[in-house]
């Protein structure tokens, strides 16, 4: 029996670790699935999080990009996959900066880039690999990010376009994705989150006035699956998160977030279904907990 796919389609290197490592490990350590990860961009733009790698930064030397690809091929190796794949190439696509910068403008910026364009690789991956269930994010990229939200119209461009006959037959035969989850977060975990992190020196909430004011979440009940690590998949995440050196420094919230809140605020990992069959779920809310269910 050939193994199940799951595809994790991700703007920067970093984002398949924090936002889904917890989920990717656990799958990946499944011999019944094959996991692969797109990752849109090299991450060149990002915030470098220690002194003495800032000269790598993009205003500095610009060399961001490389350092963030051995990052990630680190991360990914910890959380288990083999399967690995830049849209377009590595550095076809380059990291667009938050959102109203100038680095949006960029020539190869990824916010700018045609979504056919983009999709046709994508489509080639999806048809080539014929995955089961998607993974992106919502039509807010999570929290507003220009890469995010250009990843989620490439991603759902490239479900369509890879189920039609029609289109590119060059790519290889059509395939309908099963499932398709964005990622979230829910409203109940960030309420707990912002608690703990209240007086705490490295308060990721510290500009905030409340919960209601943060650029995602959603209420317990919108949430459709929550996926959690076991011990081993949580280690490979925390492996994961200490290869991204330049995005997680020691003492970081995501860093503490386990020892503030437990190994299940790391391991736990929440999404929508919105293309797709809900199976059955567990728990008070009913959640599921299996993306294949």
């Amino acid at each position: 029996m050939s193994a199940r796919g799951l595809l994790f389609v991700h703007a920067h290197p970093d984002d398949e670790t924090v936002g889904t490592g917890a989920t990717v490990a656990h799958y990946a350590a499944r011999p019944d699935v094959r996991v692969t990860v797109v990752t849109c961009t090299l991450g060149e733009e990002g915030e470098v999080r220690v002194p003495h790698l800032a000269g790598l930064a993009a205003n500095e030397a610009d060399q961001l990009g490389g350092y963030r690809y051995w990052e990630y091929r680190r991360a990914t190796a910890a959380l288990g996959v083999e399967d690995t794949h830049f849209l377009g190439g590595v550095a076809r696509y380059r990291d667009s900066g938050m959102m109203g910068l100038p680095s949006n403008g960029h020539p190869r910026a990824f916010w700018g880039a045609d979504v056919d364009e983009a999709a046709a690789d994508l489509v080639h991956v999806i048809r080539d690999r014929a995955p089961e269930v998607l993974v992106t994010y919502d039509p807010d990229g999570f929290y507003g990010h220009p890469d995010h939200i250009q990843a989620h119209r490439v991603a759902m461009r490239a479900v369509d376009l890879a189920a039609d006959p029609a289109w590119r037959s060059d790519l290889g035969a059509a395939h309908e994705i099963r499932k398709v989850y964005w990622t979230t977060m829910p409203r109940g975990l960030i309420e707990a989150q912002f608690e703990a992190f209240a007086d705490a020196t490295d308060n990721p909430f510290a500009n905030v006035a409340s919960v209601e004011d943060l650029p995602f979440g959603v209420p317990d009940a919108d949430v459709d699956a929550c996926i959690v690590g076991d011990a081993e998949a949580t280690a490979r995440k925390r492996e994961a998160m200490a290869a991204y050196a330049t995005q997680i420094a020691p003492g970081d919230w995501l860093d503490v977030l386990g020892d503030k809140l437990g190994d299940e605020a790391v391991a736990a990992e929440h999404y929508r279904l919105v293309k797709g069959e809900r199976g059955p779920g567990d728990g008070e809310h009913g959640w599921e907990s299996d993306l294949f269910a």
